[in-house]
């Protein structure tokens, strides 16, 4: 299945590369890794270290990168995303695409 850039927001994030490129709390900026995780206000990635860091939604700034599998494309796609889009249950943000497919 490939996923837009114009539409990631409503697809699942987990499992996905992210960076913090910026952020209400300076010191969460340069986070990288794998979503693992994802509630309604945190994403939650893990590190190169091994470690899990809990980054609110909110006031944060993501890069997710899409890798070229499930980009369509021949290289894997970087998209800049406002956190304060994502805030929402993730079950509730993913149903939200079949809603405007179905228009």
């Amino acid at each position: 299945m490939e996923i837009a850039p114009s539409k990631l927001i409503f697809h699942e994030l987990i499992g996905l590369n992210a960076e913090v490129v910026d952020a209400a709390n300076p010191t969460l900026i340069g986070v990288s890794g794998k979503v693992v995780d994802e509630t309604k206000n945190m994403i939650i990635v893990q590190t190169k270290a091994c470690r899990e860091k809990m980054v609110p939604k909110a006031g944060a700034t993501f890069v997710f990168r899409i890798p070229a599998r499930l980009s369509g494309k021949h290289a894997a796609r970087h998209v800049k995303i406002d956190g304060n889009l994502l805030v929402s249950q993730p079950e509730n943000r993913t149903k939200n695409i079949r809603k405007i497919r179905m228009r």
